[in-house]
């Protein structure tokens, strides 16, 4: 009697444990990993991305939690490298071992973060990929929704809006940053006979009067700018990203010489209004803006992002604190991986995984999100037009969504 006594006594000590163990395990934060480029080229960007995800993970903290745990964010500086990329992610998941990835910016990082991800199986929402090709792990799970063929449905977007103008252009300069996903657009894929923009502009009947690569490390923009006055277009087509744009138009001011019209293709916001005038009219392409009717009809939750994320920019340091397009990506992309989580049940990446090529994932600011594994798991297109006007950013195209009418071009 008095070793069963003991038996069972040892029973409920360990089950007791146990239980502890259990309750413990339940409040211990899931910890999810990433890089982003915090200095370096890609930091004007950057750091909008690090506002959002600070601004997602505080929500999701203050509604609960994930499954019923807090999120711990463990973020580490890639420096707009590739290389660091590789082993800041080998990093994450060998050393750290978090329980959860997320993407960092811009599309060669995210191609370095893929290959770590796929050797470990682990699933990658990433927020601002569009190097469709490349991007071929059947776990990763994209949010910048261009669609399956950027390089076709961004240009016929612009194209379809510019021709709705009294004076539609003419005579069109292409001056393209020949890193991946910007020489994507212009060019297509390589290898292959899918075009881009270049081609689809002369599909269009457009004369393509200037066709200008330059390097991603580009410091020279004056000679850029000279080609460009010298070939006298209606519009400026710059596939570019980040600060290209204010380097390109600032040194086209320096020649005394602004074009009728200018397109950039995935600039930083802030830095253009910074500009000022020198902005106005600039288009580019969104996700979605925080303006008129866009946030109004989505209700107190949006708007409580919304100035959720213009917190955390503020503590950021940026002076642009508008939830535009690369603040939607990358909440989206925090939200795709929550209802991978969610929907599974469960923190198996084989699991999360299944689930999101299965049932896709609601989110707040570009609805369901069904991802297409024909097409690497990116989604439908979703391409807004957006223009400078006043010194604010507003959606000008398509018509259903605009905000405010297209301005035509100077003069």
């Amino acid at each position: 009697m008095a070793v069963l006594l003991l038996v069972l006594g040892l029973a409920g000590i360990a089950g007791g444990v146990q239980q502890a163990s259990a309750r413990k395990a339940a409040q211990d934060p899931i910890v999810v990993g990433s890089t982003l480029s915090l200095t370096g080229s890609f930091a004007a960007t950057g750091v909008i991305h690090k506002a959002a995800g600070e601004a997602y993970v505080r929500w999701i903290n203050s509604n609960g939690g994930l499954r019923g745990r807090p999120v711990e964010w463990k973020l580490y500086d890639d420096e707009s490298d590739p290389a660091k990329v590789t082993a800041l992610y080998e990093r994450l998941i060998s050393q750290d071992r978090v329980d959860l990835i997320m993407g960092p910016y811009a599309t060669p990082n995210i191609v370095a973060a893929q290959a770590v991800a796929e050797r470990h199986g682990f699933v990658l929402p990433n927020h601002t990929a569009v190097l469709t090709y490349a991007l071929t792990y059947r776990c990763q799970f994209p949010t910048w929704s261009t669609g399956g063929k950027p390089n076709l449905t961004v240009p016929r977007t612009v194209f379809t809006a510019l021709k709705t103008q009294r004076r539609p252009p003419q005579r069109i300069a292409f001056v393209t940053n020949t890193g991946g996903s910007t020489n994507f657009i212009s060019y297509g894929a390589p290898n292959s006979s899918g075009g881009g923009a270049v081609e689809e502009a002369r599909k269009a009947g457009f004369n393509v009067v200037l066709d200008l690569k330059y390097p991603p490390t580009v410091s020279d923009w004056g000679s850029i700018a000279a080609q460009v006055r010298a070939a006298q277009p209606d519009l400026v087509w710059n596939s570019g990203l980040a600060t290209d744009p204010v380097g390109l138009i600032q040194a086209m001011d320096q020649l005394d010489y602004r074009p009728p019209q200018f397109f950039t293709l995935f600039p930083a916001p802030g830095p253009l209004l910074g500009l000022g005038d020198r902005a106005d009219g600039v288009l580019s392409i969104t996700l979605f803006e925080p303006n008129g009717r866009l946030l109004k009809r989505m209700g107190k939750k949006a708007q409580d992002i919304v100035a959720r994320f213009a917190q955390r920019a503020a503590a950021n340091g940026l002076n642009y604190r508008v939830f535009d397009s690369q603040a939607t990506a990358s909440w989206t992309a925090w939200e795709v991986l929550a209802a991978g989580v969610n929907g599974a049940r469960s923190l198996d990446q084989d699991r999360i995984c299944n689930y999101l090529r299965a049932n896709g994932a609601n989110t707040t600011f570009v609805g369901k999100l069904k991802f297409n594994p024909a097409l690497n798991n990116f989604s439908v297109a979703r391409n807004l037009v957006k223009q400078i006007q006043n010194r604010r950013w507003v959606v000008v195209w398509p018509p259903n969504l605009r905000v405010a009418k297209l301005q035509g071009p100077r003069g």
